[in-house]
């Protein structure tokens, strides 16, 4: 596709999330109503803030002049920020070589379905304790629900560009989009994102010493069925716009965590592939783990979602899914929504999820383990005080069939812990 084609949707897209972002109601869809979730295991909701083990302390008294009496004032706490680390990228065809289109200046395409930009230092300041995440997903060139997600990548300081294969990286949040028509309206769908947890491990000073911090963008599309099926996407290859915004706060106390450590990111889980399962044949796996000392607090940060769309599939039957610590049951849930009506306004092309017609809320638990255009759970777990040493984590879903042999629950997840 050439630039010049690309470029008024360009500009509108920016215009649209420009507008999200101050507020304007007749431009732009709200980000109110479909980013956020209220499930109690969403991130930031279910892990309450607690008071920072590193936070400043007073000066030492030999230190202080004896004859002050008044005592030193700290001032206003700092404006909110908004940081505006990708402003607008493209997707391109998932199956496809890599383009060699332009990217903005201080992004990275690591592939048609990734990106990747860099947190500057004064951005890095700039980070109070709240940390909320807005993502901006713009109709292309696919009209199915696609998964996406963002990454939080350490990359060894002063680097240019890097492997994600090759560095420590924590996924972070995950969506999916909506089935989209770029001819109609909404043609952006917003998602947002509590990620307050991850503001100890950005401020850690000796992994700041290390490490720069890189965000990553992801949306795997294909343009194959829009090529088609959508007016002005024939021969086309270019699938999804995105943007990532962060917004940062004083408004809440600080969390606090001494260590934030990935023990999987983004792993195959199911029970008919290799690597993907402790033992073939069962939805199981495990995952060892150490503590270096003991821990007043520790908590897990979960994600997994259900697919396989063919028949019988994975995405269309909610299934208990188990979590364990140490041969001990600490979580269980079964993956959807009460109902996915409210994302229905989202969802422009036609489709056999949504139907003409809205669904009962019993219809819908009959069979979505999410909702095209919302996001999926960031589950936090509390798993209280634990003994430095070795640990067990297992996660079973043990009704999960995954007809023909098809079918995944990609698995993420992170630990964090206070000493």
């Amino acid at each position: 596709m050439s630039t010049l084609s690309l470029t008024p949707r360009a500009c509108l897209f920016t215009l649209l999330v420009a507008a999200a972002c101050s507020g304007g109601a007749d431009t732009g869809p709200s980000t109110t109503d479909a980013g956020s979730s209220t499930d109690a295991e969403t991130a930031g909701t279910s892990a309450a803030a607690s008071t920072s083990a590193g936070s400043t302390t007073s000066a030492d008294a030999s230190d202080t002049d004896t004859d002050t009496t008044e005592p030193e004032t700290t001032g206003p706490p700092p404006e909110p920020v908004e940081l505006e680390l990708i402003k607008q990228v493209v997707f391109y065809d998932g199956y496809a070589g890599t383009v060699d289109e332009p990217v903005p200046d201080g992004i990275i395409r690591h592939s048609n379905a990734l990106y990747a930009t860099k947190l500057e230092d004064g951005e890095l300041e700039s980070i109070q304790n709240t940390l909320d995440m807005r993502v901006y997903i713009g109709a292309l060139c696919d009209n199915y629900d696609r998964i996406g997600g963002v990454f939080l990548s350490l990359v060894p300081k002063g680097a240019d560009t890097y492997a994600p294969a090759e560095v420590t990286r924590y996924e972070i949040a995950r969506f999916i989009t909506p089935f989209m028509d770029m001819n109609k309206k909404p043609d952006v769908v917003p998602y947002s994102f509590d990620i307050a947890n991850l503001v100890p491990l950005l401020k850690d000073a000796a992994v700041q010493a290390e490490y720069d911090f890189w965000f990553e963008l992801s949306v795997f599309g294909v343009p194959y069925a829009a090529n088609t099926e959508v007016a002005g996407c024939a021969g086309r290859n270019d699938v999804f716009l995105g943007a990532l915004y962060l917004d940062s706060s004083s408004d809440l106390e600080p969390q606090a965590f001494d260590f934030t450590t990935p023990l999987a990111t983004y792993e195959a889980f199911n029970n008919y592939q290799e690597g993907a399962t402790d033992e073939l044949g069962v939805t199981r796996k495990t995952i060892e783990f150490s503590l270096d000392a003991d821990t007043v607090e520790t908590q897990l940060v979960l994600i997994t979602s259900n697919h396989g769309a063919n028949q019988g599939g994975e995405e269309y039957n909610r299934r208990e899914h188990y979590v364990g610590i140490d041969n001990k049951l600490v979580h269980q849930y079964k993956p959807g929504r009460d109902s996915c009506e409210p994302w229905r306004m989202y969802n422009t092309q036609g489709n056999g999820i949504y139907g003409p017609s809205p669904k009962s809320d019993a219809a819908w638990q009959s069979f979505s383990n999410w909702c095209p255009g919302d996001v999926i759970d960031t589950r936090i777990i509390s798993i209280g005080p634990r003994d430095a040493g070795p640990h067990t984590f297992v996660i079973e879903v043990p009704d999960a069939q995954f007809v023909g042999g098809e079918g995944n629950i990609p698995f993420s997840l992170y630990l964090q812990g206070r000493e």
